[in-house]
């Protein structure tokens, strides 16, 4: 059985009521980064969010560049950077460094976010985050193709822009997030893969076919922040709620901040540790169970890679105990 790889997504967050120094907490993750790497897990993602009292990671390429340093094998990338935010020439130069710092294991993940306020923040207009999504793609692309790029648009202008020095595979993938219709037409036209769910598999291949690309080639990057592999449910359900807890109320508060982005009936909402215990929003498997669950998973969508989360202030050692445990009993089933 084979068709899937693993691996962890790291948001470097310090929650006050688990808080470390900051350097201390970025050594040891980059520590527990290098032992799933051992442990034969296939990436490390970093997401991007900025505001964020709990210290969410907002530089996400200067930490992929200390986990470029630390790691030999595995893909690392973003999990996602929100891509309207980023000047694409300087974008489309760090990822090419990035990927060379690498040899050649770079993959970002990108969106448009969710949140006005970050776009207010960086004095960028949050409603044409869309629009300037594309033309930043557009660009990168060109400037990956090794153009010296001339662009007059609605958002960027650039003259004899080049990206040098280019990696030594030019085109870095990348894999684009969203749900809607015209979302996935953006990841069709301008992805290497979709960032997303599985369930949305037959809009994603419409739209390749509209774009006269074949859905054999289709690769699909799934998130299951909250998914957890152990023997003893309950034990690991109560040793680790108050992590995911945290983690949960933190994207509710997001979701449902501004009335404008519209996600105000599906969103998270904030709730005390029992009740979001009593929720059902961590996924707590058994190995033979998530073989099953992974099993069903590449049945239904071609999914490239599925990556979970190491909970803001677990401490490393217990992550790691159930990172070995998935390593030992999951992962050579799809090898």
């Amino acid at each position: 059985m084979t068709g899937i790889g693993f691996g962890y997504l790291y948001d470097f967050r310090n929650p006050a009521q688990w808080q470390q120094a900051p350097e201390a907490l970025y050594s040891e993750t980059l520590d527990a980064i290098a032992e799933t790497e051992a442990l034969g897990f296939d990436g490390a993602w970093v997401p991007e969010h900025h505001l964020a009292d709990d210290g969410y990671m907002s530089s996400p390429m200067v930490a992929l560049a200390a986990i470029a340093a630390r790691t030999s094998r595995m893909r690392i990338g973003s999990g996602i950077a929100l891509g309207p935010l980023y000047e694409p020439l300087r974008f489309a130069e760090d990822c090419a460094v990035l990927d060379t710092l690498s040899g050649g294991r770079l993959a970002m993940g990108l969106a448009i976010g969710y949140r006005a306020r970050e776009y207010a923040a960086h004095g960028l207009d949050f409603t044409k985050r869309g629009a300037r999504f594309d033309e930043f793609l557009h660009i990168v692309r060109r400037l990956w193709d090794g153009e010296t790029v001339d662009f007059e648009g609605k958002f960027f202008n650039l003259k004899g822009a080049k990206a040098r020095p280019l990696s030594s595979r030019g085109q870095i993938p990348l894999y684009i997030g969203g749900f809607a219709p015209k979302a996935m037409a953006r990841v069709a036209k301008y992805g290497d893969g979709y960032f997303g769910n599985a369930d949305i598999w037959p809009l994603y291949k419409q739209k390749l076919e509209e774009q006269g690309k074949d859905p054999a080639q289709a690769r699909i990057w799934i998130q299951g922040l909250m998914m957890v592999v152990a023997h003893d449910k309950q034990a690991a359900l109560d040793e680790l709620a108050p992590y995911y807890h945290h983690v949960s109320n933190a994207y509710g508060e997001w979701m449902n901040e501004d009335k404008a982005i519209g996600l105000d009936d599906a969103a998270m909402k904030p709730m005390d540790l029992d009740a979001f215990k009593a929720s059902g929003i961590m996924q707590i498997l058994t190995p033979d169970e998530a073989i099953g669950y992974f099993t069903r998973l590449l049945e239904q969508a071609p999914v490239e890679h599925f990556t979970m989360m190491k909970p803001p202030g677990l401490p490393a050692e217990r992550f790691l105990a159930y990172a070995q445990t998935f390593a030992r009993e999951v992962i050579p089933a799809f090898r």
